[in-house]
């Protein structure tokens, strides 16, 4: 009870990031509960227990995802792709990722560096796939 609660908190936390050009979205990968919210533009997204940094561009967080992963720099490939950098909420890693579009509703995110995110299951840290695909969160 205590995941949903949290994956409903991070999902009304990405309302603010409506649909507005192909960089700014709030998507999630149901199988593996992950959200990413995301803000290419400005910063205009509030990141769940980072409200003392403001509003930030985006984040990868979910339902026991290891902490919040929040963008901390980008850069806009083309319409297609982007490239992101993101850190984890205490700044001890940091993770590259590509976002390709593949399809208007679909996106895939790849972890392109040597660390590696990760999520809680069953009491364990176990890591999540280098590549999800990504798919308009409902609103």
């Amino acid at each position: 009870m205590r995941h949903l609660l949290s994956f409903i908190c991070l999902s009304l936390a990405c309302q603010g990031a409506l649909a507005e050009g192909p960089w700014k979205f709030r998507m999630e990968n149901a199988e593996n509960e992950v959200l990413l919210c995301l803000d290419l533009y400005e910063e205009s997204v509030d990141v769940p227990g980072m409200s003392m940094f403001g509003p930030m561009n985006g984040y990868l967080g979910g339902k026991g995802v290891y902490g919040v992963w929040m963008v901390t720099s980008f850069k806009i490939v083309s319409d297609k792709e982007a490239q992101l950098h993101l850190s984890n909420d205490q700044g001890s890693e940091t993770q590259p990722a590509r976002l390709t579009w593949t399809s208007d509703t679909t996106c895939l995110f790849e972890q392109t560096g040597g660390n590696v995110i990760k999520k809680a299951v069953n009491r364990k840290l176990v890591k999540i796939p280098a590549k999800l695909e990504l798919r308009r969160a409902a609103r």
